[in-house]
């Protein structure tokens, strides 16, 4: 078991300087100046209490303590701010409350990142139709806006979750969310798609899955892994149900129909997400909506930031292009050419759970270590091969189509802890109330990366040709980039030794 303040053993409450305050009234600079000023209080975060979980909830240390001084371990009880010393804190893991925080996350993320995943048909579709006239990198500029916006708004978002918490922040993702899924039915023009899905959908994603991701964090630490990867699950499913469904109701209802249909199953989705996303502390009245980013004077966060940008920047290539490919490929028809993105999402359905129970078990930076390097593997393994392949005409498409089904089903499990551990990986690097600000921040800086990459991609698929070996290789480089960067911060928070927790 490592001593280090955020690598001890999952299932162990522990008293440092991860833990949350249950009266957080004191600024992060005014808590620093004064742990500054008392020599004794600088070395408690290295002399961590290391606490066994009692059936009722309670951990050993805080049992002892409540004993001292006559007080009650019910936790479920109101409890004061003097009653709890300020370095021993419980994460609730689990419990009603908590669980149906995740279950409204995941009905959010169902909604947000359902959207998000299937921008591969929406582009594959309006290049035929409505944008026909226009080349890929211009009909990019639409997607890679959207997910700019997704991530780039969390800057005001995040920091607002901590000051006020989510119920307004998701109430007005929900407006947002529900007029782009709308008026898309009624897109006809470039300007239009770029106004009502780049901006209004990217925006409308970020207030919804900002909230979700972080209020989980205050909920869980133990099994945050397990909980978040739970609610991303949804987006995954949703990217597998969506697809399909849209890929049916085109030819039967048309455009306009099958968006609307979309966007009432959105709205009964949004509204759990209302109903049951909830953050566990009171809200922080006073505190700035300005990230700081002077926390990148970290190394380790600098490193997982990075990290984070090139993930993002190697994920969205095959959810945007995996459809276009295999129409270009020639490999299978037009309907299975729909049905690939589903695949793929399918695949992520599964890496976004078990790698998160994985991560509880093994630690969270060695379990993104062992997903990148899968992504890493399959993409250059087997995509970069298939894109070359099928410029041979005489390749038969059954070698072509086997490489790019299983690719997508490895990628897809793999690439499902790029959204689900992301978060647990930036939490662990920060205090718990300063958790919005830093997942915030970091995907503030990830945002440019997925503003450039879907419209850099496709100018690489005009120069090529309309070959895709280019972003698939790129693709790959990518994810070579992020593994370093993540191997960087395990080696600096827990050292050399494989068989280290963290």
């Amino acid at each position: 078991m490592t001593t280090h303040p955020n690598g001890s053993k999952p299932g162990l409450f522990r008293a440092n300087s991860l833990a949350l305050s249950l009266n957080p009234t004191t600024s992060p600079q005014t808590a620093a100046s004064a742990w500054s000023q008392d020599p004794e209080k600088q070395q408690w975060p290295r002399r961590q209490s290391q606490c066994f979980v009692f059936p009722d909830g309670s951990d050993s240390t805080t049992k002892s303590k409540n004993e001292e001084h006559g007080l009650s371990s019910d936790l479920s009880s109101p409890t004061s701010p003097a009653s709890i010393p300020k370095d021993e804190v419980i994460y609730p893991e689990g419990g009603l409350r908590a669980w149906l925080v995740v279950f409204g996350s995941f009905c959010g993320m169902l909604a947000a990142f359902g959207y998000m995943n299937i921008i591969g048909v929406y582009q594959a579709y309006l290049a035929e139709n409505q944008l026909g006239g226009f080349d890929e990198q211009a009909i990019g500029w639409i997607f890679s806006v959207y997910v700019f916006l997704a991530f780039f708004c969390g800057v005001q978002i995040g920091p607002v979750f901590d000051a006020h918490g989510p119920r307004w922040i998701v109430a007005a993702g929900t407006v947002f969310l529900l007029l782009s899924v709308f008026l898309m039915g009624e897109c006809t023009k470039y300007w239009h798609f770029m106004i009502v899905f780049g901006i209004l959908g990217g925006i409308g994603t970020s207030l919804i899955f900002t909230p979700a991701v972080s209020s989980i964090g205050h909920w869980f630490f133990a099994k945050r892994g397990t909980a978040t990867g739970i609610a991303a699950v949804g987006g995954s499913m949703g990217g597998v149900i969506f697809p399909l469904m849209l890929q049916n109701l085109f030819p039967k209802i048309g455009w306009a129909w099958s968006n609307r249909i979309l966007a009432f199953i959105f709205a009964g989705l949004l509204i759990f997400a209302n109903l049951f996303i909830r953050s566990r502390l009171p809200p922080q009245p006073g505190g700035s909506v300005l990230p700081d980013f002077k926390i990148f004077r970290d190394p380790s966060f600098l490193l997982c930031t990075v990290g984070t940008f090139f993930l993002e920047y190697g994920l969205f290539v095959p959810i945007t292009y995996l459809v276009s490919y295999t129409l270009h490929s020639g490999a299978s028809n037009p309907t299975f050419a729909f049905q690939i993105i589903a695949i793929f999402n399918a695949g992520s359905c599964i890496g976004r759970w078990i790698p998160g129970y994985m991560a509880d078990l093994m630690g969270r930076y060695n379990t993104m270590l062992l997903t990148v390097a899968l992504c890493m593997i399959s993409t250059l393994g087997l995509w970069v091969p298939a894109t070359v392949l099928s410029e041979n005409a005489e390749t038969p498409s059954s070698t072509i189509l086997g490489l790019l089904i299983t690719y997508c089903v490895l990628m897809g499990f793999a690439s499902g802890s790029n959204i689900s551990l992301t978060p647990v990986c930036v939490g662990m690097l920060c205090d718990t109330e300063e958790y919005g600000r830093y997942y915030a921040t970091c995907y503030t800086i990830v945002s440019f990366g997925t503003l450039t990459g879907i419209p850099i991609c496709g100018a690489i698929i005009q120069a090529s040709g309309g070959a895709y070996w280019g972003v698939a290789l790129w693709t790959g480089i990518c994810y070579v980039l992020a593994f370093g960067c993540f191997a960087a911060v395990r080696v600096i928070k827990a050292g050399w030794k494989l068989t280290a927790f963290y």
